[in-house]
């Protein structure tokens, strides 16, 4: 039920298995088709559209004889007629999926139906191609999840199967799972409580409510069993009896073992909506996993402008729990306030003790441990900038060690930080520490070898710990950079780099110090088993994994190389040679943390399955539907959103081992928009097309996860958040190749052409940042504390500026007028968001009364008390806009509210 196939989730491959030389071009060849059709629209003759934008469509002549095309929302199956091409496509013809079965009887289907785009490729495309290998005796692959379920024929009757289904947002719940709380072990009912009232999918049946109509029940019960192992869980259905509807009975030992059952019982039950009546009225499945580790953390980056606000770490927290992670750390430079220490955290927006005493306690009852994440080395620039601190200043970024001013402080904020935790364990930080010893430090004690330096602040910062009864661990790369005298990474990842030579003439770590070695940019299992035999090797028998999930440093989570990287540490921890027990996954959020991190929720829950099976491959269609059923999201639209940096370069496939993955978007939006550095960069590239197709696939289905007609709760209620990178894809989609467009006018000394651009391209452009800032705005706020988000309004501000300029500049040399005397109707910047350019709407979606978040964007609903400034270009003289400056412009599409139809995961 779970699995047809297993994936390697990665990158390299998936671009060769693009190449025309994979695909064998028969006419029966879903896996071809699904390639050559992916994000197209099906038309029936050539003169139905414009030739410029021929690329987008398929003609029917041009498919199989023989073919037939099946829309969603019919009640049409595939006839399973041998050789004949099935294609499934939505109400608008756009491709959905393709099916058929071979000549031989064997079905041929395409790898998913919701994935689309070239990020989704790295998810879908990449097969292990070894059936004998990976079969079983029925010629079906098994999940990785060992999940056992009855064989035969899917229809009541014996007949068939039908093709693959396809749930969209209009696809109601079909199953409503009714949990015992009541009856449940006592230390389970408050996580229960918290999981069924705050879920983000309309599964569970909330106490009080009622079953949603049409839905079949399941009723889920829990016991806790000595017979259990720790890290194992046992999951049967069973028929009920008499009028009762089927039950479930979850048996386990650990409390997280629990709620990460109840989250494979989600999963079962999205599997089932897939497989039919049958599956949903008798389910019958066994569930049975294996926790590969004792401890499966995740550490979330709360000191880089972004603090996330405590009903977020609830959410987060619940989808923590439903996926199986034991620990949370939250990173926290200067984030948590220390009394009688005004400035440490001034104007950061720190935790108090009351909200992360609330926030353990949360956690506690779901079964997740809350360490407390500080720094006692480096990374303490933001407190060490002001004057009370100088005097415990080394550099810029350590603080002095040897000091006993220093030990005093430190005590001051372990103590701080452990206090509200029941925890005894405490992430005391020591990386990066970059010029320690070399500061104030060389001149109060003199040159000293960095190594010893680092190794004695650490026995002491112990000393700390063990006093105050916690054990400490740190970051391991400093270890390894002091002996190599070398600062960058490559130093820490140097294969040829072991301190342990280095750690023998000083004292070494102390015995019960933890070291986690964190990897997040290499592909090969086998670099990290052998880092992890070095650390071992410096007296840590058991040393933490810690990969990544790519937040940092972008906008939006670029998921094919969080999957490809952190399948090869996972496979590494989890071997026999490299095993360790502790794997963190971390979430960073460097240069100013621009990225929504509940974009990292796919990568969460990729390494939550990874964590929970022997297997290095992870089946898609377990992953898409765990995704649909704990997170409510559309995993295949999610990884689509991915292609923001994933860059077109026909003929070259990228070496991901060789290179960095891109952040194309976020240089792409901040680069000065007069000057174009990177223009040269991608001039042969078609990124206009490229954003174009992100931009309108994503608000669509953003759109269609919350609109305002439903009449039932949303499907794919997460998918709202899609709206981000769509908003930022349409903003690409008009910068890219904008000063190239330009320039060429005004090279031609066509004045006329030039004012041409600037009017279709460059004030849409300004308008559709403005809405981007608008919306980036107002989901900051939800998400996050109000601090830090100074520091990105400042980028918005000043692209906004520069936009403006290179507008005024551009019209008064095409109207031969000085800026001073160009008609007030011009000034975009005060008028931005007035326009109803057609460039900017999605061909499919062109209401401008939606709503964005919470704030109404219809322009009746704003007219009263705004003053009418001059028209936009699309408008007459007479209209005005009905809006003052800082409103919501009404020109675009916009995301309403699910507060009406189901509670939210990510309310702040």
């Amino acid at each position: 039920m779970y699995a047809h196939r297993l994936l390697v989730i990665g990158l390299a491959a998936a671009a060769q298995l693009c190449s025309a030389d994979t695909y064998h071009k028969s006419p029966c060849n879903a896996v071809h088709w699904t390639h050559m059709l992916e994000g197209k629209i099906l038309v029936e003759g050539r003169d139905a559209k414009p030739v410029d934008i021929e690329s987008l469509f398929v003609y029917e002549h041009d498919l199989p004889p023989n073919h037939r095309i099946i829309h969603t929302f019919d009640d049409e199956v595939a006839d399973r007629r041998p050789d004949r091409l099935t294609i499934y496509v939505d109400r608008e013809n756009i491709f959905l999926n393709a099916f058929c079965i071979g000549s031989r009887g064997r079905k041929n289907e395409a790898p998913s139906s919701s994935a689309r785009g070239p990020a989704a490729a790295a998810l879908r495309k990449k097969q292990k191609m070894e059936p004998e290998a990976m079969e079983d005796g029925d010629g079906s692959v098994p999940s990785p999840m060992h999940i056992s379920t009855p064989t035969g024929p899917a229809n009541a009757d014996g007949g068939a199967a039908s093709a693959p289904r396809v749930l969209t947002d209009a696809d109601p719940i079909a199953v409503n799972i009714a949990v015992d709380i009541d009856g449940a072990p006592a230390h389970l009912q408050q996580g229960l409580r918290q999981i069924v009232e705050g879920h983000n999918v309309a599964y569970f049946v909330r106490p009080g409510g009622a079953v949603a109509a049409g839905a079949y029940v399941w009723r889920v019960q829990f016991a806790r069993s000595d017979d259990v192992a720790a890290g194992t869980f046992d999951v049967r259905s069973a028929a009920g009896g008499g009028q009762q509807p089927p039950l479930v009975t979850v048996r386990y030992s650990r409390t997280i073992d629990a709620f990460r059952a109840l989250g494979q019982v989600l999963t079962a039950a999205r599997a089932a909506e897939l497989t039919g009546d049958q599956a949903l009225r008798a389910p019958e499945f066994t569930i049975s996993e294996q926790a590969q580790f004792e401890t499966l953390a995740l550490m979330i980056d709360c000191s880089r402008n972004g603090v996330l606000g405590v009903k977020n770490v609830y959410a987060m927290l619940r989808n923590m729990a439903l996926m199986g992670y034991t620990m949370l750390q939250l990173y926290t430079e200067d984030t948590y306030r220390v009394a009688g220490e005004p400035f440490f955290g001034y104007l950061r927006g720190g935790y108090s003790q009351d909200e992360l005493r609330a926030i353990d306690d949360y956690a506690f009852a779901l079964g997740v441990e809350v360490v407390a994440c500080i720094q006692t080395l480096g990374h303490l620039g933001q407190m060490l900038q002001w004057p009370r601190y100088a005097g415990l200043r080394d550099t810029n970024e350590v603080i002095l060690s040897r000091l006993p001013e220093t030990y005093a402080f430190l005590e001051k904020l372990i103590a701080t930080a452990s206090a509200p935790l029941r925890s005894r364990r405490i992430h005391i930080g020591m990386d990066e520490a970059y010029g320690v010893g070399e500061g104030r430090f060389r001149t109060l004690f003199g040159a000293q070898e960095g190594t010893a330096i680092f190794v004695e602040h650490l026995g002491r910062v112990h000393e700390i710990c063990r006093r105050h009864g916690l054990r400490p661990m740190i970051w391991s790369d400093m270890l390894f950079c002091l002996a190599a005298k070398n600062n960058a990474l490559y130093a820490y990842y140097d294969q040829t780099n072991n301190p342990a030579e280095a750690l023998r003439k000083v004292e070494g770590i102390p015995p019960d110090m933890d070291l986690v070695f964190w990897d997040y940019y290499h592909t090969l299992p086998e670099i990290y088993a052998r880092k992890i035999q070095q650390h071992r090797e410096l007296g840590c028998e058991s040393p933490w994994m810690a990969g990544g999930a790519w937040t940092w440093s972008r906008l939006w989570c670029y998921l094919p190389f969080s999957f490809e990287t952190n399948r090869a540490s996972l496979t590494a921890a989890k071997s026999g040679a490299g095993r360790v027990t502790s794997y963190m996954l971390t979430i960073w959020g460097d240069e100013g943390n621009e990225c929504d991190f509940f974009s990292a929720l796919p990568a969460m829950l990729y390494v939550a399955n990874q964590a929970h099976t022997e297997m290095a491959e992870i089946s898609a269609d377990f992953m898409e539907n765990s995704f649909a059923a704990i997170c409510g999201g559309s995993l295949g639209d999610w990884m689509f959103a991915s292609g923001l940096d994933e860059i077109p370069q026909p003929g070259q496939a990228a070496d991901m081992r060789a290179q960095l993955p891109s952040n194309m978007s976020k240089w792409l939006l901040w680069e000065d928009p007069m000057l174009s550095f990177m223009s040269p960069q991608y001039a042969a590239l078609d990124l206009d097309a490229h954003y174009t197709h992100l931009a309108d696939r994503l608000l669509e289905c953003a759109l269609a996860s919350t609109g305002s007609a439903r009449a039932a709760p949303a499907r794919y209620p997460l998918n709202r958040l899609l709206r981000m990178p769509g908003l930022l894809a349409r903003v690409l989609s008009l910068k890219c190749h904008l000063r190239e467009r330009l320039a060429r006018p005004y090279r031609a000394g066509d004045r006329a052409a030039l004012l041409q651009v600037a009017e279709t391209r460059l004030r849409p452009l300004i308008e559709a940042q403005r809405e981007l800032w608008l919306y980036h705005r107002a989901r900051w706020h939800r998400i996050y504390k109000p601090f830090g988000w100074e520091t990105l309004e400042l980028r918005y501000g000043g692209l906004t500026a520069r936009l403006q300029t290179m507008y005024d500049r551009i019209a008064s040399y095409a109207l031969q007028q000085p800026m001073s005397l160009l008609r007030r109707s011009r000034a975009i910047g005060v008028t931005a968001g007035i326009s109803r350019h057609p460039a900017l709407l999605p061909a499919r979606s062109r209401n401008p009364s939606k709503t964005v978040d919470d704030m109404p964007l219809s322009t009746g609903a704003m007219i009263g008390g705004s003053v009418p400034l001059a028209p936009g270009p699309s408008m007459s003289a007479d209209q005005g806009s009905g809006l003052s400056v800082g409103d919501v412009p009404s020109w675009l599409p916009a995301i309403t509210s699910v507060a009406a139809t189901t509670t939210t995961m990510m309310e702040s």
